[in-house]
């Protein structure tokens, strides 16, 4: 890889960090704004946004299954797929809500408007 590749990794790294890094003063939450610094380990961030990937290109395919007229019951298995999928994603970006946003507020003293937050965005994210 040359210099320049790096460097264009490196741009992309700072986009996605600038993207999914940030205060919640940022945009509303509802009723009330936090002040905490949105930030997740890198680790997490790529497995995210991997797993996001792959349910994107696997909506794609099933666009594209509605566009050549496949069988309904062979679209509908996909769909469930896709479900399933985000299921396991919403599990994941709330486990680790829980675990370090939850903590930083419970440690800043803040824990009472962390889950004020969390039981609101639970309202709209649940059935």
């Amino acid at each position: 890889m040359t210099n320049n590749t790096f460097a264009k990794s490196g741009e992309k790294k700072n986009s996605l960090n600038q993207k999914l890094n940030h205060y919640h003063t940022d945009h509303e939450h509802g009723e009330r704004d936090s002040e905490h610094s949105h930030v997740h380990d890198e680790e997490s961030l790529r497995r995210i946004i991997n797993r996001l990937s792959r349910i994107e290109g696997h909506i794609r395919g099933i666009k594209t299954m509605v566009q050549e007229s496949r069988p309904c019951p062979d679209v509908l298995v996909q769909i469930a797929a896709v479900r399933g999928a985000l299921d396991r994603v919403s599990r994941i970006i709330l486990d680790e809500h829980l675990t370090q946003c939850i903590g930083r507020a419970a440690q800043q003293g803040n824990i009472e408007g962390e889950i004020e937050e969390l039981k609101a965005a639970l309202d709209r994210f649940l059935p």
